[in-house]
C-alpha cells in the first residue's frame, strides 16, 4: 500500500490533515456518521471512487483510529466509526456550512445513496434549540429512511427505520437541499414538498420545528 503523504509539521492541524486530508477520506467519514456500512454501501454513496482507492482509504483511516472493521449480521463485514471518528461531526458540519456559501460546481452528481445527510442534520439539531423534549421520528428522502432520536439533548440521525418512531416526514432530496440553503422557505417546503404519516398534530408540529431549527443552523 502506498505510504500516505505527510506535512511533517509540528502542528495539530497539519497532523489532522495527515490523517484525513486525502481525497475521499472526509467523505468516507461523512457517510459512516449514518451508521455502520458495507464496502458496497460506501462505494455506492461515493460516486466515482475506485474500489482499490476506497480499500486504501479505509485501511488508512482504520490505522489512524477513525474507523474499524467489524462483523455484522450473518457474518457481513461492516465499517463503523470509533469514538475518534464520531468526534468529526462538528468538523464535517462546519465544512457543510462553508460549502453552502460557495458557488456550486457545474453538473454536480447526485450521491449514490443519501447517507451524506445524516451528519449534517445531526450536528445541526445538536446545535439548535431542540426544545428539551425527547423525540423519535423518521425522515424519508426519496424513499431512503433515516431515524432521528433526541434524548437528554443528545441527537442521533442514522440510516434505517425506527419502529418506535412517532411520525415520518417524507420529502425529496432536491427540495430538502433547496430548503437547507433558504432557496425554498420553510413554510413553502412543508406545504408543497412534504408528506406526513403517523403521529399526532403535536408530533407534526414538533417535526417541522426541529427541521426548521436545523435548517436555520445552515443559513
Amino acid at each position: 500500500m502506498p505510504q500516505p503523504r505527510s506535512y511533517k509539521l509540528l502542528c495539530p492541524i497539519a497532523r489532522a490533515l495527515d490523517a484525513v486530508g486525502d481525497r475521499w477520506s472526509l467523505l468516507i467519514l461523512r457517510d459512516l456518521h449514518a451508521g455502520p456500512a458495507r464496502f458496497a454501501d460506501l462505494q455506492k454513496g461515493l460516486t466515482g471512487i475506485a474500489s482499490n482507492l476506497l480499500t486504501e482509504r479505509l485501511a488508512h483511516l482504520a490505522n489512524e483510529g477513525f474507523l474499524e472493521k467489524v462483523s455484522g449480521p450473518y457474518g457481513i463485514s461492516l465499517y463503523q466509526l470509533t469514538p475518534v471518528g464520531w468526534s468529526t461531526r462538528g468538523l464535517l458540519f462546519d465544512l457543510a456550512r462553508i460549502g453552502g456559501q460557495l458557488s456550486p460546481v457545474e453538473n454536480p452528481k447526485r450521491p449514490g445513496n443519501l447517507r451524506t445527510i445524516a451528519v449534517t442534520l445531526a450536528a445541526a439539531l445538536e446545535r439548535a434549540d431542540t426544545g428539551g423534549t425527547d423525540f423519535r421520528g423518521q425522515l424519508a428522502i426519496d424513499g431512503e429512511v433515516f431515524s432521528i432520536a433526541i434524548k437528554d439533548n443528545t441527537v442521533s440521525v442514522l440510516a434505517g427505520e425506527d419502529t418506535a418512531a412517532s411520525i415520518t416526514m417524507a420529502t425529496s432530496y432536491a427540495a430538502l437541499m433547496a430548503a437547507s440553503t433558504n432557496a425554498l422557505p420553510l413554510e413553502q417546503f412543508v406545504a408543497a414538498h412534504v408528506q406526513f404519516s403517523g403521529g399526532s398534530p403535536a408530533d407534526k408540529e414538533r417535526m417541522v420545528a426541529l427541521m426548521g431549527a436545523a435548517m436555520a443552523q445552515l443559513q
